[in-house]
C-alpha cells in the first residue's frame, strides 16, 4: 500500500519539528529513491521545498540515478533560456548536485541493462499511463536499487503521471504538499 507523506511547514510548528523527522524517518524507512522533479525541489525554492527538505535533512540513504543529474541540469538550462536563473547560479547547481554524488550524500544508482529492461515492461504493462522512456527509466532504477535490500524503497517524485505508474508497480510513493 503506498504512503503519502504530507508535511507540515516548517516555519508553522518549529517546536514538533525533531518529533516530525522522527516519525517520517520511522514512516519512511528508506532508502529514498529521488527523481529528478524531488532534485529540483530540494536544490531550487519553490512550493514544497521546505517540507521535502525536512523529510530527507539528515538521511544518508538518498539514491540519484544520472539520468535524474542530466534531466535536473536540462530543467536548469531551461530556466537559463527563459532568463528566470541566472548562469553562475545554474553552475553553483551542477557543481552542488555532483559533489554531493562526489561526497556520497547521494548514492548512485546505475542504469544498468536491466533497468533499461524493466523500463520497457513498464511502458508496456501500463499503456493507459503517458509515460516517457526517461520517466520509465526512473521507477526502474529504483527497483535495481532495491534488489537484495532487506528493506522496502520509497520513490520521491512530483510528476503525476510517475506516481501513479509507480503506485500501479507496487512502488510506495512519497508526495510532498506544502501545508496551506
Amino acid at each position: 500500500m503506498p504512503r503519502t507523506a504530507r508535511i507540515a511547514s516548517r516555519r508553522r510548528v518549529p517546536a514538533r519539528l525533531l518529533e516530525q523527522r522522527a516519525a517520517y524517518r520511522a514512516g519512511l524507512p528508506g532508502p529514498l529513491y529521488c527523481d529528478t522533479s524531488a532534485l529540483l525541489k530540494l536544490h531550487l525554492p519553490e512550493p514544497g521545498s521546505d517540507e521535502l527538505n525536512e523529510v530527507v535533512e539528515g538521511r544518508d540513504d538518498l539514491l540519484v540515478s544520472d539520468l535524474a543529474v542530466t534531466e535536473f541540469i536540462a530543467a536548469l538550462a531551461r530556466r537559463l533560456r527563459q532568463g528566470s536563473l541566472a548562469r553562475e547560479a545554474a553552475r553553483r547547481l551542477q557543481n552542488a548536485i555532483l559533489g554531493r554524488l562526489d561526497d556520497g550524500v547521494y548514492h548512485r544508482v546505475e542504469l544498468t541493462r536491466d533497468a533499461h529492461r524493466r523500463a520497457e515492461q513498464f511502458l508496456l504493462s501500463l499503456p493507459e499511463t503517458p509515460l516517457r522512456a526517461a520517466d520509465a527509466l526512473q521507477p526502474a532504477a529504483a527497483f535495481a536499487a532495491a534488489e537484495g535490500r532487506p528493506v522496502s524503497l520509497e520513490l520521491i517524485s512530483l510528476d503525476d503521471r510517475l506516481c501513479m505508474a509507480a503506485r500501479k508497480e507496487g512502488f510506495a510513493v512519497i508526495e510532498i504538499a506544502p501545508s496551506d
